[in-house]
């Protein structure tokens, strides 16, 4: 049994241009690309090499600099957050370490943000050019990125199909919609879905006024009620909030925004009930991230779009963490026909690898509601911001790189599917998610976490996901040893849990 994780030696990076990054949005550094019979080299039996934690995490391991530094957050940081006992001071690729030399290979990702990595040398690049030429100007001003960053969004969904795009089409395919598509950028999912919510809300007064002749500013519009589903997270502010149906999250915060129903995903007997023609919006994640790596299945997205198509409703896609890639296409509703596609998708995490950015992704018919002065945000889409994004979605756009990706996934895929035949006693029969968000549920509830800790302690971060499962969300440039790694130490946490 080896005592410290496989090292992985990583290639020194290439130079790199502010034309390559900014222009192009090449690739900075190189990937290994794996076969993809790499899937058939599969062990049969579970991994015995991480039977027995490699650090020890105990207050007296920790230096005298992590200790002040964990006191110092003690003091001064709101306690929101209950992190382990130990401080990160740097990364590269799929690994990071902490300040007292420990290593970790990381399939959390910054919860699914850092699709290219740690310390990306590209985009470190392009955060400094960028910054040193024009780093905030407010949306009261024009700016390069913003523009391109918006027109990469649009045309790469044109392209690789989601919205109402067929792939490979032109224009979206409802007569309805021809136009195309707009983008408003903000600093979050949160704002995102905040602003997807807004604008639904005004396209719900909108369409009343239109039916009734009414106003649109009469307060005794009924179109102003919400749908959104169990397990489901949007996010913390008020509104987001209150669409995130789970108890833990909610119940200090109560009361919430009125006029929320609550559905189950992939019931399909609940919808005529839940969605009515005083339904202004419905929000859903397309394979659900926080609430357990579930996905809706096609069946049911096409009832759901054929139930808001009946009663004049807005239909949102969170794609937040399921999005830009990380399932394995360019959205999670990508590879679906289009009667199963929204009308808005938002979206965030990836989009700049870590520097904040957030976006809403919406069919002119929507769109066409919005007016100057009816949204806003000072920071969002600002130079730099879009900057970043354009060279991340150029570089995870990049067909080398999502065929790479999806041989990982699949190559991932069939090690994880092995799991609930090993650990029947331990793991729910069916891995859940897709592509590079995937999730295992477990028959304990008490599991998850402990699997995590388990983890965490033979160099490998996890995440939980709803109350019965663990879920892997690593960086989509993961390669085949990283994949082995992480999945030969949730073997062995299996293992000492069954033990």
């Amino acid at each position: 049994m080896h005592s410290t994780p496989r090292l992985i030696h990583l290639s020194s990076p290439l130079p790199v241009t502010r034309l390559q990054i900014l222009a192009r949005g090449s690739s900075a550094t190189p990937f290994r690309r794996y076969a993809s019979s790499a899937v058939s080299e599969l062990q049969t039996s579970p991994s015995t090499r991480y039977l027995k934690p490699i650090y020890d995490f105990s207050a007296h391991t920790q230096s005298s600099a992590t200790k002040s530094t964990i006191a110092l957050g003690d003091e001064y940081l709101l306690p929101v957050y209950a992190r382990p006992p130990f401080v990160l001071s740097h990364g590269r690729g799929s690994w990071v370490w902490d300040a007292d030399g420990r290593k970790f290979l990381d399939f959390s990702a910054g919860i699914a943000v850092n699709a290219l990595g740690h310390a990306d040398p590209g985009v470190s690049e392009v955060i400094h050019q960028q910054s040193s030429t024009l780093l905030h100007t407010s949306n009261v001003y024009y700016n390069e990125w913003a523009p391109k960053l918006a027109e990469l969004l649009v045309t790469l969904t044109n392209k690789e199909g989601g919205l109402g795009y067929v792939a490979g089409g032109t224009s979206p395919s409802s007569s309805a919609a021809k136009q195309g598509a707009k983008v408003f950028f903000a600093n979050s999912g949160t704002e995102a879905n905040e602003g997807a919510l807004k604008i639904a809300r005004k396209v719900g007064k909108d369409r009343w006024a239109a039916a009734t002749g009414g106003k649109v500013d009469d307060s005794s519009c009924p179109k102003t009620r919400i749908v959104c589903f169990e397990n489901s997270f949007h996010g913390r502010s008020m509104g987001a909030l209150s669409v995130t149906s789970t108890e833990k999250y909610q119940i200090p915060f109560r009361p919430l925004i009125p006029g929320v129903s609550v559905g189950k995903l992939n019931d399909l007997e609940c919808l005529h009930r839940l969605i009515t023609d005083d339904t202004c919006a419905v929000i859903v994640e397309p394979i659900q991230g926080e609430g357990g790596a579930a996905a809706a299945t096609e069946e049911w997205l096409r009832a759901l779009r054929k139930r808001c198509d009946e009663t004049g409703t807005v239909l949102i896609f969170d794609e937040i963490q399921c999005g830009l890639y990380r399932s394995g296409n360019l959205w999670a509703h990508s590879a679906f026909p289009i009667d199963c596609h929204p009308d808005v998708i938002t979206m965030a995490k990836p989009l700049a690898n870590g520097y904040p950015i957030g976006a809403v992704l919406l069919r002119d018919t929507i769109a066409s509601t919005m007016t100057p002065g009816t949204h806003g945000t000072t920071f969002g889409g600002s130079p730099t911001a879009c900057a970043v994004g354009h060279h991340v979605l150029s570089r995870l756009s990049d067909r080398v790189f999502v065929t790479h990706m999806q041989e990982m996934s699949a190559y991932m895929n069939n090690r994880l599917e092995v799991l609930p035949k090993w650990f029947s006693a331990l793991l729910q029969p069916h891995v859940r998610g897709r592509g590079f968000i995937r999730g295992l549920g477990f028959n304990d509830v008490s599991h998850p976490g402990e699997v995590v800790r388990l983890a965490r302690e033979r160099g490998v971060f996890l995440l939980t996901a709803g109350k019965d499962a663990v879920r892997l969300v690593p960086s989509l440039n993961v390669n085949k040893e990283e994949v082995d790694i992480a999945m030969d130490v949730l073997e062995g946490c299996l293992s000492s849990l069954r033990a």
